[in-house]
């Protein structure tokens, strides 16, 4: 055998040798329905993957409108994760519009919805409520359901994705123990708070805090007079506390239902969206743990 070719047959054994997803430099392209997710997956698939969010920080998908550069962004995606439970209205729509033929993943599979109806008197719609990672246990779900995505695409990595599902699920569980404490620390009957839209309803449950909103789980549509007065009311009532605006929403409405019911304004949730790169919610555990502070404080604070 010459020189030339030994060389071609060791080039061809050391290529043979090497685990197939490293042949392949490219990351698996993946595109989010809106921010909280995007950061979900880049836990999960760290450098294998680069993500893009098609509603990004600060931007609230209840009403988000897509453009054709957001049909593009389909049309070239390895992957397209969505939450589900009626939270994306628009991305069937997008979908085929794009033409993207791939797996649609719905990261909320397996949990449990929580059922929007009539809250504190005050109907606020009807069908399952989509904003189920605001419960640290259904962020665990939808890692869980992300990495088994991942390793669908690119059953090479898949353990890679599993170790690193396994680490952020242990971060997501120490959160969790950080904010039962700090709820336990307030009394139960002080556990109110007023919010612009009903996007709290499973931590309400999880965490034992009574929310009330002007607006329902959507943003799509105004808050009445009526609703407003008897958030007002139930203000004066029940002794609420504290009152936060959310960086998706306008604060106008919020600010006046504090005003006029003798409340204090706590500061601002992230409800449906991360804050800016940079700043103080702009990974999904730092938004939980922001809240979560900030909801604790506000409540414990004197009236």
């Amino acid at each position: 055998m010459n020189l030339s070719r030994r060389s071609s047959v060791a080039a061809l054994l050391m290529l043979a040798a090497v685990p197939a997803w490293t042949q392949s430099t490219r990351p698996l392209r993946v595109v989010a329905s809106f921010s909280i997710l995007a950061d979900i997956v880049r836990e999960v698939g760290g450098d294998a993957v680069e993500v893009v969010a098609l509603v990004g920080p600060n931007a609230d998908a209840h009403v988000f409108q897509p453009s054709p550069a957001d049909a593009r962004h389909l049309a070239r995606a390895d992957l397209v994760v969505v939450n589900g439970l009626g939270f994306e209205g628009w991305i069937d729509r997008l979908v085929r519009a794009s033409g993207y033929r791939g797996t649609v993943v719905v990261a909320s599979r397996g949990v449990k919805p929580r059922e929007d109806g009539h809250r504190h008197g005050v109907r606020h719609g009807h069908g399952s409520d989509p904003h189920a990672w605001q419960d640290l246990a259904n962020a665990e779900r939808y890692a869980a359901n992300v990495r088994d995505a991942l390793g669908s695409a690119r059953p090479a990595q898949a353990q890679a994705f599993t170790q690193r599902a396994a680490r952020y699920i242990e971060q997501i569980r120490a959160l969790d123990r950080e904010v039962r404490a700090q709820f336990a620390a307030v009394p139960r009957n002080r556990r109110r708070v007023i919010t612009s839209h009903d996007a709290f309803g499973y931590f309400a449950v999880a965490y034992g805090v009574d929310f009330l909103s002007p607006q329902g789980v959507s943003t799509d549509g105004e808050a009445s007079a009526a609703d407003v007065a008897k958030l007002i009311d139930q203000i004066r009532r029940q002794d609420v506390r504290a009152v936060f605006v959310e960086n998706i929403s306008d604060p106008r409405l919020v600010e006046r239902i504090a005003k006029e019911g003798g409340a204090v304004l706590g500061g601002r949730l992230y409800s449906d969206a991360l804050s800016a790169p940079g700043t103080e919610a702009d990974t999904y555990l730092k938004l939980f743990a922001h809240n979560a502070k900030a909801l604790a404080a506000g409540l414990a604070g004197p009236r």
